[in-house]
């Protein structure tokens, strides 16, 4: 399991990726060594950029992706014309890899890169984050595991968020139900409350299943997921919840409003008789994950800060309207949002905490 984490951040991805489609892919882009030019200001006033090369991780079928970003090259189009660019072509391919595509933009033979969190960080030498995606909220959002337990059920809300939580959840075993009785009184769980827990888990690459869990292990009692003794990995959320509600699992690692999506299973395929809300507890709450990412390559000639700004500006326009909402839906993306480099922190002390591991394996 240790073996398997060096490829966690590269391959993660959070819950649903925006890709984009083209006839050429990333390596290829990478190979052709040819670079944009912009002309001087059109008598309109506007700019001209003659290519903007916008590459996109494979996180579908390429065909998929084709199909359904194609759209997306004349919103841009119509949408930097309006900001001061006027654009002639702009130049969507998918990379072979989500690594392709980080190592594109550190070249420069990629302009502009949709990739997740955990792409940016590994490559943030050569590039900047503009925006985050956006998704829709939810009536809870605390650190606190007995807020969660307060407040349920949780509920979707109209606000736009950047980020998510990872939940650990206690089921209705006799283990589950001390773990939960405990945090609801106030009192703070030990390394030994949690690793004579039987766990659930999800693969290696997974945020909320597995790495931001394994983080919080980490934070917490300064162990992370391999140290736990009684660890089970699960093929999917669906089963792991089945394994919680029959009693094999007492806890198990899942992203925040995934008891939503279960809760007609519950207590049909499942057969329980009370309510999920009635049978589970939140016990533990990891840092934020912050949503995929909309990034810049630093080295590409066309890339200054007046550029940056309307290039934002013109994504976020594009998430604000129903055809642009259309295309990004794709990846549950709702809009974009300005980010920083340091909303992304969580995801350099995943990677470090990545690096130990693989170092100490």
């Amino acid at each position: 399991m240790k073996k398997a984490l060096s490829l966690l951040l590269a391959g993660v991805m959070c819950i649903g990726l925006l890709a984009g489609c083209g006839g050429q892919n990333t390596e290829d882009t990478q190979g052709s060594g040819s670079t944009p030019d912009t002309s001087s200001t059109q008598e309109s006033g506007n700019k001209t950029i003659d290519t903007l090369r916008i590459a996109f991780v494979p996180s579908r079928e390429p065909e998929e992706i084709i199909t359904a970003t194609e759209p997306l090259k004349q919103m841009l189009t119509d949408e930097l014309a309006k900001l001061g660019y006027d654009v002639g072509e702009v130049d969507i391919t998918v990379g072979t890899s989500y690594e392709a595509v980080g190592e594109a933009l550190s070249a420069g033979t990629a302009d502009v890169g949709l990739i997740p969190g955990g792409t940016y960080v590994l490559y943030d030498d050569g590039c900047d984050v503009l925006l985050t995606a956006t998704r829709d909220g939810l009536s809870i959002d605390s650190d606190n595991a007995k807020d969660w337990n307060d407040n349920a059920p949780t509920e979707p809300t109209t606000e736009q968020v950047t980020s998510y939580r990872a939940l650990m959840i206690a089921g209705p075993s006799e283990k589950g139900q001390e773990l939960a009785a405990k945090v609801n009184a106030g009192e703070a769980l030990t390394w030994e409350d949690v690793s004579s827990a039987n766990w659930s888990v999800a693969n290696s690459s997974s945020p909320a299943g597995y790495i931001y869990p394994s983080l919080w292990l980490q934070e917490n009692f300064g162990h992370n997921i391999t140290d736990l003794p009684h660890a089970v990995q699960s093929d999917s959320y669906g089963s792991a919840f089945a394994r919680l509600a029959s009693g094999q699992v007492d806890i198990l690692c899942t992203y925040a409003d995934a008891r939503r999506d279960y809760e007609d299973e519950w207590t049909g395929e499942y057969g329980m008789t009370n309510s999920i809300w009635d049978d589970t507890a939140v016990v533990g709450v990891t840092p934020a994950i912050y949503n995929d990412t909309i990034s810049v390559s630093k080295t590409s000639p066309i890339m200054d800060d007046d550029f940056k700004a309307a290039l934002s500006e013109a994504f976020i326009n594009i998430g604000n309207t129903e055809e642009g909402k259309e295309v990004i839906a794709i990846y549950s993306h709702n809009g974009y949002l300005p980010a920083q480099s340091s909303d992304y922190d969580s995801e350099r002390a995943a990677q470090e905490m990545i690096q130990s591991l693989n170092s100490a394996g």
